[in-house]
């Protein structure tokens, strides 16, 4: 369990900053905000802490623990997280967070009614009955932004799915079927979509599409059956695309810089993690390797002294402190995407990936002399 418990450690060392100081009220006293001149994102960075790193930890808060100690600190972890929600979305707290100012709230909503949907008993039925009013109203809240012409149909999508999950009379469904159809359209081949009319070379298909298309099929596909029959083009899409980023790991651990949002670090591998954590990678990528190669990233990440600031803050950077990854919509808050990379940790410590033996991932295997399967498209 070495590996696993590495995982926890490190997962622990980025969200217990954000996750104490929102279960007092906190979060906006404690946490700086960097960002490049004149990006103006004090009024957006809270919640997209807050919500992104409930998003990354929500697997393991509804997993299973392997022993006490393990056990208590889940406990520990869930208690403040839901107290953090009740100070989010109570207006009388200091902590109460923007949902309604212009349209960043809706992209960080849409994280927090994922984050629901992954961990429905942490995060929802054990909230209490005011607590669970506040936070349909601020998902709701959400429906005065019109999203742009993106992935960003996506967050409209998993918020009316996540109404729908908690059980509300008056989800809308056209938001859903509009992201739905629009996807269609925007797929371009060998498991990848493109992020609105143009296909952009970026992570975005890993941050954003792939995951959320899937979360949003499994909670609602079977209420039409034209959804229900995207179903497993959805899969089999999802499995290419896995088999596609595992590659992208270098021998080192790193991968490409590029396209934007670098600064979300090692959440560039969403999709990846998503995949394992749902058991559908494909038939040729091993568990194993998969965990290793990921392993092999936060490792590689972790080795900067510059990760984090003086209070234990992300700070903006790909590898370290690198400000000029730091675009005009990034600040703080948005850092947290990098929790996603934890997602395996909601599997049970007994799983395959966690206790069978190590295996290189294929950019070690490919570099080092070792035999490795040829990348084979899509049919």
């Amino acid at each position: 369990m070495e590996t696993r418990n590495y995982w926890l450690k490190t997962m622990q060392q980025i969200a217990e900053p954000v996750i104490d100081a929102s279960s007092v009220g906190k979060l906006k006293r404690r946490m700086p905000v960097e960002e490049i001149e004149g990006a103006d994102r004090d009024q957006f960075s809270h919640l997209e802490a807050f919500a992104r790193t409930l998003n990354g930890i929500s697997a393991w808060l509804e997993g299973k623990a392997i022993d006490k100690e393990e056990a208590n600190l889940q406990a520990r972890f869930a208690e403040k997280t839901r107290q953090g929600i009740a100070h989010a979305v109570d207006p009388a707290s200091p902590d109460y967070m923007n949902f309604a100012d212009e349209g960043q709230p809706l992209v960080d909503t849409a994280f927090l009614a994922q984050a629901i949907l992954r961990a429905p008993t942490q995060l929802w039925e054990k909230l209490d009955a005011s607590t669970k009013k506040q936070v349909i109203t601020a998902l709701k809240q959400t429906r005065i932004f019109k999203p742009h012409f993106s992935n960003w149909l996506l967050f409209s999508a998993i918020i009316e799915a996540c109404l729908y999950r908690i059980g509300e009379k008056d989800w809308d469904p056209m938001r859903i079927d509009y992201a739905l159809k629009q996807f269609d359209q925007w797929y371009v081949g060998d498991g990848h979509y493109s992020d609105g009319p143009a296909y952009h070379a970026d992570y975005y298909n890993s941050y954003v599409i792939q995951p959320m298309l899937l979360d949003i099929i499994d909670v609602v596909g079977a209420t039409y059956a034209d959804w229900q029959s995207r179903r497993d083009d959805y899969i089999e899409r999802a499995k290419q695309y896995a088999l596609y980023q595992e590659r992208l790991i270098s021998p080192e651990g790193t991968f490409p810089p590029i396209g934007r949002s670098l600064a979300y670090r090692f959440g560039a591998f969403h999709h990846l993690a998503n995949q394992a954590l749902r058991n559908e990678l494909p038939a040729s990528l091993q568990e194993t390797q998969v965990r290793e190669g990921l392993t092999a990233v936060i490792k590689r990440t972790f080795q900067s002294n510059h990760m984090f600031d003086e209070n234990g803050w992300l700070t903006i950077g790909l590898a370290g402190h690198q400000k000029s990854t730091g675009e005009h919509y990034i600040s703080t808050g948005s850092l947290y995407l990098a929790t996603f990379i934890y997602l395996p940790l909601g599997l049970d410590a007994k799983a395959t990936f966690w206790e069978a033996p190590a295996q290189d991932w294929t950019g070690k295997k490919a570099w080092t002399d070792q035999e490795f399967p040829i990348y084979k498209s899509i049919k």
